[in-house]
């Protein structure tokens, strides 16, 4: 049966001098109680509140493509951007212009060492997934706003271009796929996370420490593949890329180059080929095709 978040009455839950740091607030209890579930609302996102009455996922068993790419599906965020199509926009009508002058808030989780969160929360089988500071991901019961897991990927110990820290708290995201949570770091590493424990079950770097690139972009996860790609060539040059690797094990799949390499080193492909030719001086000098899924930077 369908998740159902206890009552607040008028007035109750607001804040006196809230403590530094941000405060993630959980569920938002609508009335009248002709309403039968409770929203969601992560600073500003609304998603569900467990398992809403449509909602056919239990857990992470069947996020396969089809769940993934299913936009009449109202109770679960499965993706960045909900969808394949990354429309961000839900079906859920509970909350509306009549209902929404009556949402109380139900629960809080204070954050004391975030300074700010950019990303989207999953919410799937009535549990909230999001990233923060530090690229440190959570899992948060959606109903009681417990913390059920937290991985923090100490990306501090990777860094070794202190020039490059202010992009620390920058991270647009995660997502789910099969059993799994797939989170990019700052630092170059693709890391497949246990959805039940929060424990990596696979890391791959996906460029060398100290090449001068970065992540703040989301993985995206369809077909059985994670694909990553990376920012940094306005940085130093470089050429960005795509990679993709497979779900459950970790390996390289295949890699694509936004754009073509140095002539003298041979093209990886008759596409790199065909890019070259509309290219010109020496463009390999400088690098570029800064790549964060789903847009391409030329």
């Amino acid at each position: 049966m369908p998740h159902r978040c206890p009552s607040i009455p008028p007035g109750a839950g607001v804040l006196q001098d809230p403590p530094a740091g941000i405060r993630v607030w959980g569920a938002f209890a609508l009335r009248p109680a002709g309403l039968s579930a409770a929203a969601l609302l992560l600073l500003l996102p609304i998603t569900g509140c467990g398992p809403a009455p449509d909602s056919d996922v239990r857990g992470f068993q069947g996020i396969d493509d089809a769940a993934i790419a299913d936009t009449s599906r109202a109770g679960d965020w499965l993706a960045y951007g909900k969808t394949h199509s990354e429309q961000r926009f839900s079906p859920l009508t509970q909350i509306n212009l009549e209902s929404i002058q009556d949402l109380r808030p139900e629960w809080y989780l204070d954050l004391p060492l975030d300074n700010g969160l950019v990303s989207t929360p999953l919410a799937i089988g009535g549990v909230l997934y999001f990233v923060g500071d530090m690229n440190r991901v959570r899992a948060v019961d959606g109903a009681t706003g417990e913390l059920l897991w937290e991985h923090d990927p100490g990306i501090s110990e990777y860094l070794s271009d202190l020039r490059r820290a202010t992009g620390w708290v920058h991270n647009r995201g995660i997502t789910a796929y099969g059993d799994k949570i797939f989170q990019a770091t700052w630092d170059g590493r693709l890391i497949a996370l246990d959805a039940a424990t929060g424990q990596p079950v696979w890391t791959q770097r996906t460029f060398e420490v100290g090449s001068g690139l970065y992540i703040t972009g989301a993985p995206k996860a369809f077909k059985g593949k994670v694909l990553i790609g990376n920012g940094g060539t306005e940085v130093v040059p470089t050429r960005g890329y795509v990679t993709a690797y497979d779900a459950e094990t970790g390996e390289l799949a295949w890699r694509f180059h936004i754009v073509p390499g140095n002539p003298a080193d041979g093209f990886e492909s008759d596409a790199m080929a065909m890019a070259a030719e509309t290219w010109t001086g020496e463009w390999w000098r400088f690098g570029g095709g800064r790549e964060r899924l789903p847009r391409l930077h030329l």
